[in-house]
């Protein structure tokens, strides 16, 4: 048996000073603290009273999505000649080379938005009764989960060394932020690999394309509350069920799935904003960004940038990435051989 941490979750109290010390397998005893809620998370059921989660966690992409997509919109029609040197293509040519009218698109996205919260309200289970009892219990499972992989991976020395002194601020970290964090980022790799193969899929096969997805790409020039203009069965298993599939494969939460659509939602419409610009946080998350988006919308593209909505990394490794730079340079060539 493993000497007893000493005051092993010493510092992280507020409040009461009682603690509950659960008993680990041919391990050490740990005792926690009262509970010390970071910042972000409520201690309620719901995050307000006359809503549940799961309703919210419908209604957030949603809004998400017209409120993004007016505030673009207002940008459009704003007038402001400043603009213009962070538009992607000239106001014109969204009515003189996009084949769907507005009307079209914003009946299309209503129709998703419709499939896609019928998709959501019957998947969402209610979520676990929330409780100071029950963070604990599974703040105790992951202390005894993290002893058990340290011993594994480096030995009983390695448990001693790194876990008595800093045990409760590593299992405090790994509760609240590591484990939350990474399970957001799995997701949105699952999201990127999902749509990144079956997006690449319908570009390859003539069919999928001629009958489905070339419905997205009516509009070459792509705007705000243009991002989910697709054919209602294209918008299903790429969209939704993708979404869906990242919630439940990485195990999310109804908070976190909150989050999960919300964000790929306010990502997707930046994608397809038309402005290529330097402040908006969401064209400096990654290099998939409205320009990366853009490319593949234009004819000389659309075999390549396939990756959507977060990162490109299926793009640089499969060679399906193309620039700007790669364009001038195809460009470049034509013309040298015409010359």
């Amino acid at each position: 048996m493993f000497e007893m941490f000493h005051e092993l979750f010493e510092g992280f109290a507020l409040g009461s000073t009682n603690s509950t010390c659960p008993a680990f397998v041919d391990g050490p005893n740990i005792c926690l603290p009262p509970l010390k809620v970071p910042f972000y998370f409520a201690m309620r059921q719901n995050l307000f009273d006359s809503i549940s989660d799961n309703i919210l966690a419908l209604a957030a992409p949603i809004v998400a999505y017209w409120t993004m997509s007016l505030f673009f919109h207002c940008l459009d029609t704003s007038g402001w000649s400043w603009l213009d040197k962070y538009r992607i293509h000239e106001s014109k040519e969204v009515v003189s080379r996009n084949r769907a009218t507005r009307s079209e698109v914003i009946w299309a996205v209503i129709v998703q938005h419709t499939i896609q919260t019928l998709l959501g309200y019957y998947w969402l289970s209610e979520p676990p009764h929330i409780s100071a009892s029950r963070c604990m219990m599974e703040m105790e499972t992951a202390g005894k989960t993290l002893v058990q992989l340290v011993r594994w991976a480096l030995g009983t020395e390695a448990v001693e060394y790194f876990l008595e002194p800093r045990g409760a601020e590593i299992t405090h970290w790994l509760y609240w932020w590591g484990m939350p964090a990474a399970q957001l980022l799995f997701s949105l790799f699952i999201v990127d690999t999902w749509q990144y193969f079956l997006h690449r899929w319908m570009h390859s096969n003539k069919y999928l394309y001629k009958h489905f997805h070339s419905v997205h790409h009516r509009l070459y020039v792509p705007y705000a509350f243009g991002a989910l203009y697709n054919h209602p069965l294209e918008g299903f298993v790429l969209d939704s069920f993708g979404a869906v599939l990242a919630e439940t494969v990485a195990n999310l939460s109804v908070r976190q799935t909150m989050f999960l659509f919300a964000f790929s939602t306010m990502k997707t419409v930046d994608d397809h904003c038309g402005y290529s610009l330097p402040f908006d946080p969401f064209q400096m998350f990654s290099g998939n960004n409205a320009n990366y988006h853009d490319i593949h919308h234009q004819t000389i593209g659309i075999k390549s940038n396939f990756s959507q909505p977060f990162f490109i990394h299926w793009d640089a490794i499969l060679g399906t990435r193309m620039t700007r730079k790669d364009i001038e340079e195809r460009k470049r060539k034509r013309e040298d051989k015409t010359t």
